[in-house]
């Protein structure tokens, strides 16, 4: 799995003009799933997200966690952050695999994040969304569960 991640003062999502999640203060991750994606990697993806520290403490650091400075944290399927451009002009996007299998993973995804009890929004799979967001710092981040980055 993949995530980008942005640190946000506010970020929303929307489908033809109706706005279905939406957050202040919090983290935005443009989420992407494999083929070859395993409970491992959701698992990988979600502890990242959660322990992720990107918010100043007292003393100016980036030391805290979203859920440590009352942030929130707002998920938007992305199947094209596995996009690849090596070859040519035109993204290929093989490595995202079957709709089929990346609805199944996404939700399976979405399930174990809600399990760990943080509330969070979330865009629509497979739809047509227009994010907007304020990015804080700016800072944005990949988050690989093939340790790449």
């Amino acid at each position: 799995m993949r995530a980008v991640v942005q640190r946000v003062s506010e970020a929303s999502v929307a489908i033809e003009n109706q706005v279905v999640g939406k957050i202040q203060k919090g983290l935005l991750a443009l989420v992407a799933v494999r083929a070859e994606d395993t409970e491992k990697d959701i698992d990988y993806l979600i502890n990242k997200l959660i322990g992720l520290r990107v918010f100043e403490d007292t003393e100016g650091k980036m030391n805290l966690s979203f859920s440590e400075v009352g942030g929130q944290l707002l998920i938007v399927p992305n199947f094209t952050v596995y996009g690849s451009v090596i070859k040519g002009m035109r993204p290929s996007f093989i490595a995202s695999g079957s709709v089929q299998e990346a609805r199944k993973k996404y939700d399976c995804f979405i399930e174990k994040l809600t399990q760990t009890g943080i509330n969070f929004e979330q865009g629509v799979f497979q739809a047509n969304m227009q994010v907007s967001l304020v990015n804080d710092g700016p800072i944005t981040l990949v988050i690989d569960s093939d340790k790449l980055f």
